[in-house]
């Protein structure tokens, strides 16, 4: 594609030198400029792309696209934009094919939910003959085609070029995360949205947004921008969750009609009987296209409200109820959401991804409701991310258990022992016994906590420690196969780990 055909798409823009240059890559990463790429510089968190030019002229870059004329190269044509993340976005939605404009495309975004949704919408998508590829946390993936994960949501060309691979794959639709950086950073412009689906908004990133108002106004720009109709998708759907009072500000600032979900109140779609077990859920659930009974091995209210976001988007695409219905019921698990670690000892080892205070809240409440015995909670804080959730996911952790293990996540660059404390101080206004590891070599009588901070140790006190009719939670890590210690990432998965225990627990 020349550099003029890729412009199309941007007619503001100012051109300087030769437009009919031949383009074959896109990115916006120096390192990876190779002969007859397109370079962005962008400005970014960190660092300027401007000041990278020079390095992209020299790997072979074919034409840079900038914000700032005063670093133009010399040597090579050049695009003046307004704002470069918008223009990567849009040019690379171009360059690879325009992925989404012909196929449905599920975007989900919020704090919580948002992986069990896109698996509960794959199961319903492949019920209604609408195989479907899925973009997010743990991969991007299609078949026995599989793109791995950089990010929830990648940069626009990295994106773009797996929407191309995996329709060219044979998937017939896309569902998608849809991170709050990617939407403040443009990532998804380009993409043509026929649902979005906002879950629920709970304390996370601020270690970025700065406060829970901008991190809001991020999770808008999709509802509030991307979903507006257009020529290419004029008939588009907002699937909001009323329940949360972030749902209700975005539903009434919405560019298009609005589907409603949620367990209370009198929304579009929710539940008129709820069954709750630890074998799973039952329900009873009422949409506008009809009701419904149905069984999911999902379990908890956080789930139940996953459910009803997919239901919900599976109306948005007027889905017929029975492919619905059968979607949901083929679902089983989601690899690292509420996954169970089998075992022969009559203990439920459950590993769950929560790893800021609401989504923990949302598990363990669940688990109180269907716990027969003991609940015995092993979770830590991830290094360099939001420090002021620590104590919070402490306090929720030791108050909702019988007994917390406080132990490390991926404690990146900072000292694992100061995470801890901060944890801790969450955990110590509760009063509660805070067990020295060796205390606990015959069991434990008293509600309290203890500090492990090797990860491995933490699990296999757990393990060690359950009995029959216990649930043991393994929290923060869910489906990472890894541990970053400072900047090493180290092969350690929370289910082989926790299996590994129960092999070496039996008597």
């Amino acid at each position: 594609m020349t550099l003029r055909e890729l412009l199309e798409k941007l007619p503001d823009s100012e051109i300087h030198g030769d437009s009919s240059v031949s383009i074959n890559a896109l990115t916006c990463d120096s390192r990876a400029v190779q002969p007859g790429a397109l370079f962005f510089a962008l400005r970014g968190t960190k660092s300027d792309g401007h000041s990278y030019i020079e390095k992209a002229v020299t790997s072979g870059a074919a034409a840079v696209v900038l914000e700032d004329a005063a670093a133009a190269p010399d040597r090579l044509p050049w695009v003046k934009v307004s704002d470069g993340r918008a223009a990567m976005g849009l040019m690379s939605a171009h360059f690879f094919g325009d992925p989404t404009a012909l196929k449905p495309l599920i975007g989900i975004t919020g704090t919580n939910g948002k992986t069990t949704t896109t698996y509960l919408l794959e199961a319903i998508l492949a019920a209604a003959g609408l195989p479907a590829a899925v973009l997010g946390t743990i991969s991007y993936r299609f078949g026995a085609t599989t793109i791995d994960a950089s990010h929830t949501t990648p940069e626009s060309t990295e994106l773009q070029r797996a929407f191309n691979q995996l329709g060219a794959a044979g998937a017939q639709a896309f569902v998608m995360e849809v991170s709050s950086h990617a939407l403040e950073q443009k990532r998804v412009d380009g993409c043509h949205f026929d649902v979005g689906i906002f879950s629920n908004l709970t304390r996370d990133h601020l270690d970025y947004h700065g406060t829970m108002e901008n991190y809001l106004e991020a999770k808008c720009r999709l509802f509030v921008e991307l979903l507006q109709p257009s020529q290419k998708k004029p008939r588009r759907r907002a699937v909001i969750n009323m329940d949360d009072p972030s749902g209700r500000d975005i539903a009434g600032r919405c560019a298009c009609p609005v589907i409603s979900f949620g367990i209370q109140g009198t929304c579009d779609v929710r539940p008129t009987t709820v069954e709750s077990a630890v074998t799973g859920i039952r329900a009873t659930l009422t949409t506008p296209i009809g009701a419904f009974e149905l069984t999911s091995r999902l379990l908890g209210r956080f789930n139940l409200s996953n459910i009803l976001a997919a239901v919900a988007a599976g109306v948005a695409l007027d889905l017929p109820l029975a492919a619905i219905k059968q979607g949901i019921e083929n679902h089983t698990t989601v690899p690292g959401r509420m996954e169970r670690v089998e075992n022969g000892a009559g203990v439920t080892c459950l590993v769950d991804y929560a790893h800021t205070g609401d989504a923990l809240d949302n598990v363990l409440a669940t688990l109180k409701e269907i716990a027969a015995g003991r609940i015995i909670t092993v979770f830590g804080c991830g290094g360099d991310r939001d420090n002021g959730k620590r104590p919070i996911m402490g306090r929720i952790a030791a108050a909702m258990s019988t007994l917390a293990i406080v132990t490390s996540d991926n404690p990146r660059t900072e000292d694992p022992t100061v995470i801890l404390e901060q944890v801790k101080a969450g955990i110590t206004p509760l009063n509660i016994r805070e067990y020295r590891p060796e205390e606990l070599t015959d069991g434990f009588t008293d509600n309290g906590f203890v500090v492990i901070e090797n990860r491995r140790d933490a699990i296999r006190c757990a393990i060690r420690l359950a009995k029959a009719d216990d649930i043991v939670l393994l929290a923060g890590k869910g489906h990472e196969d890894y541990q970053i210690i400072g900047t090493t990432k180290y092969h350690f998965d929370d289910r082989e780990e926790a299996a590994a225990a129960f092999t070496e627990n039996k008597p």
